[in-house]
């Protein structure tokens, strides 16, 4: 009967999380691996969540080779859950190296945003947005189709 309980539990917490098409979604702010803050807004078409490296990694390989602004034309973010990366590691290695990325990383270091978003682990969510509202969203689990989505966001814009 616990067993039962405890399920029915993980359930509804997990539907509770679930974005709705038509869900506006809550403005926040963050800062980039810059320092320099972002706060989502309506203007914001294309949302992309990694709440792991795993995920990371796949946006990064995704726009490997892309020009800076790549996806400011796109008026895409990307947010990177660093949250559960030890703070010495992220100063001393990680953020020099996302320093050199010639796209803007935004960065939740206390897991304060990406934890509303449903992104699995070794994932990227593509969260599709008008005027601050769901559209639709995508999971990827791999780079090349992240990048043809990309280049079609921006040949459609």
């Amino acid at each position: 009967m616990k067993a039962a309980a405890l399920l029915l539990l993980c359930l509804l917490s997990t539907a509770a999380l679930a974005l709705e098409p038509g869900e506006r979604l809550a403005p926040w702010t963050l800062l980039d691996q810059f320092d320099a803050p972002y706060t989502l807004n309506d203007e914001t078409q294309i949302l992309l969540v990694a709440r792991d490296m795993d995920g990371a990694k796949l946006v990064n390989a995704a726009l490997e080779g892309k020009p800076k602004g790549y996806l400011e034309q796109r008026q895409a973010v990307f947010l990177a859950d660093v949250s559960r990366m030890p703070r010495i590691i992220a100063t001393l290695f990680a953020l020099p190296k996302m320093r050199d990325y010639n796209y803007r990383i935004l960065l939740d270091r206390d897991a304060r945003i990406a934890p509303r978003y449903p992104a699995a682990e070794g994932k990227v969510l593509w969260l599709q947005l008008k005027d601050g509202q769901l559209v639709q969203q995508q999971t990827f689990t791999s780079a090349e189709p992240l990048r043809q989505a990309l280049e079609q966001q921006g040949s459609a814009n």
